[in-house]
């Protein structure tokens, strides 16, 4: 055992010197300071980020930001964007002569789409500013205190993050927000942002700050050690689409296109350092062609496994409590995060996990009974307070060992150190989103798993992954199963061809079940899970509607799958009700062409 573990050390050891050799060969001083950053700004990069050398996707984009072109950067999640557009602002502005001050107001707005990353961005840039005490670090979203950011504005902030909503409202109705000296806007996450329906807080942004460079004009009272200087638009996302395209037309000016091919990966030339087109209509590659996520192909970590399992819907439950209590008793210390479709999906399975006891074979045993998964279950998504999704974010990141349970809130740009894996136990309700779940893992050359649940009749979800190169391979599910013990019953796992009549799957589902009934406050939020499930899953669009159909589902095997005995009287007639009304339209078009026919 312990030659295979210092096999596997010296391995590792190797790996990372080959990279390291590799990096070196193209970037032969490449680092921090030959990129031109300031020699604090470096120390600082490497003593609190931990960051030794620039990745890829840094070294190609500092340089450009330093010189003050417009940029687009399409990254890989977990590649560094963040430091690669806050170094060089920071950068610029610690050498302005003289120094800024806090009165002078805000000279970077950063927007971002969550409160989490909100938070996120803000921390790095505490860190980065510790040795540049004048640059003052600020964040503004919804939830805060208003009258407290208020102050804080009125104090000045130098480096402001912000959410949309929140800072469209400051800009409205804060006489006391100084953006006079404004000269970085950078779009962070842009895709998630417009997916989440700010487009039209960002126009009205734009409108208010000028979406073009432009010299410094607003507030009389004001002068700009920098102000001269033209503004600087910065819009980075992991995914291409026709929104961004648009907010790329309206925000960029001659950008330089920065990205990393697969291809490339490793190997850094002084072509892939050159700028890209952009003509102002669509964002085009090197090659002329036209970037988009229904074309490209998406940028995943090498060091990342993939992999799907695919489960009959009556036994989903049963299934993800057994991969969850596999991966804690094979690692304790680790981190796991899974994703649900819905906040009331979140909800009703932090509950089951954080109560459900495994019922004693003998009734002897019933003080013995001890919780089913021992680990330390966390929660996340958009209808939690404020202060409840800190302290979550905050604990997750700092844990050692910890199951996120999460909507998509957690899935764009948050930086959780040393997540192992990701479980999609529903899958996104678009393919990009894929890109951003499993980016949680795999981060800065880190190893990493991910895995998607899929019904037997969703397979088809797989081949719109492998038009955009994303191969995913099946995971063992007959052998977990059969590795789980069960006492007192005798069994021959080839018997059993089908997962629902596994004598283990069988048995935790009745114990699910009884738990679920017996518990009045658990039966009410399995319920609520089951309506939010069907309507989410009826909210597919595109090309995904034709494979997430309702119909296809058996919705009393939907309801085992939140440990219900019984299908909710609620969705059924919701569901009756909708059925009659398609029945109604289609007897009123039959009648309506007859008439027509009869005219004729």
């Amino acid at each position: 055992m312990e030659l295979n573990v210092n096999k596997r050390k010296k391995q590792k050891i190797e790996n990372s010197n080959n990279n390291k050799n590799s990096n070196s060969e193209v970037f032969a001083s490449c680092s921090f300071q030959s990129l031109g950053l300031h020699p604090t700004l470096c120390d600082q990069l490497k003593e609190r980020l931990g960051f030794e050398a620039p990745t890829l996707v840094q070294a190609q984009a500092i340089p450009v930001v330093l010189s003050g072109r417009h940029v687009l950067v399409n990254a890989a999640t977990g590649t560094g964007k963040t430091v690669a557009y806050l170094a060089p602002v920071i950068h610029q502005l610690q050498k302005s002569d003289p120094r800024i001050q806090r009165t002078d107001g805000t000279f970077a707005l950063v927007l971002v789409p969550t409160h989490e990353l909100c938070m996120q961005v803000y921390e790095i840039l505490q860190k980065l500013l510790h040795r540049f005490h004048w640059i003052v670090p600020g964040y503004i979203m919804g939830g805060e205190n208003r009258n407290k950011e208020k102050a804080r504005l009125r104090k000045g902030i130098s480096i402001l993050v912000a959410t949309p909503g929140r800072l469209l409202d400051h800009l409205k109705n804060t006489s006391s927000f100084l953006y006079t000296n404004l000269r970085w806007i950078i779009f962070d996450e842009a895709d998630r942002i417009l997916e989440l329906g700010y487009g039209k807080e960002i126009e009205d942004i734009l409108n208010i700050l000028g979406s073009k460079p432009q010299k410094s004009a607003g507030k009389d009272n004001t002068t700009s050690q920098i102000s001269e200087v033209q503004r600087q638009n910065l819009l980075l996302s992991a995914t291409l689409n026709e929104k961004v395209n648009e907010l790329a037309k309206i925000s960029l000016d001659n950008p330089v296109m920065v990205g990393l091919d697969q291809k490339t990966e490793l190997h850094l030339t002084q072509q892939d350092m050159e700028p890209m087109e952009f003509n102002g209509k669509d964002i085009l590659g090197k090659d002329g062609k036209l970037l988009s996520s229904s074309t490209e192909e998406y940028k995943l970590p090498t060091q990342l496994l993939q992999r799907y399992i695919k489960v009959p819907c009556g036994s989903r439950l049963v299934v993800l409590l057994a991969i969850l209590k596999h991966l804690f008793e094979k690692e304790p210390s680790q981190k796991v995060v899974v994703f649900f479709s819905t906040c009331d999906a979140v909800d009703f399975h932090y509950s089951l996990v954080s109560g459900f006891q495994l019922l004693p074979h003998r009734q002897s045993d019933i003080e013995d009974k001890q919780l089913f998964l021992k680990c330390n279950t966390l929660r996340l998504h958009g209808n939690m307070n404020h202060e409840d999704r800190r302290t979550t974010f905050n604990a997750f990141k700092t844990e050692k060992s910890a199951l996120l349970l999460s909507s998509d809130v957690a899935a764009r740009g948050l930086d959780f150190p040393k997540v192992r894996c990701i479980i999609q136990y529903d899958p996104p309700g678009e393919a990009t989103e894929y890109v951003h779940r499993v980016g949680r893992t795999a981060r800065i050359g880190e190893k990493g798993d991910s895995l998607l649940f899929l019904q037997p009749v969703e397979t088809d979800y797989l081949h719109g992954l492998e038009k955009h190169g994303v191969t995913l391979t099946e995971y063992p599910l007959q052998k977990l199963l059969d590795s789980f013990p069960l006492s007192g019953i005798k069994y021959h796992p080839k018997n059993f061809v089908s997962v629902d009549t596994h004598p283990w799957v069988v048995s935790l589902q009745r114990a699910l079940e009884s738990f679920i009934s017996s518990e009045l406050k658990m039966k009410k939020m399995a319920q609520n899970a089951f309506c939010s499930w069907v309507r989410a899953y009826t909210a597919h669009r595109g090309e995904l509607k034709g494979i997430f159909m309702v119909k296809k589902l058996h919705l009393g095997h939907v309801a085992r799958s939140f440990a219900l005995k019984e299908q909710p009287s609620l969705v059924n007639k919701s569901l009756q009700k909708q059925s009659k009304k398609r029945m109604r339209d289609q007897k009123h078009n039959n009648v309506s062409k007859k008439r027509k026919v009869s005219k004729r």
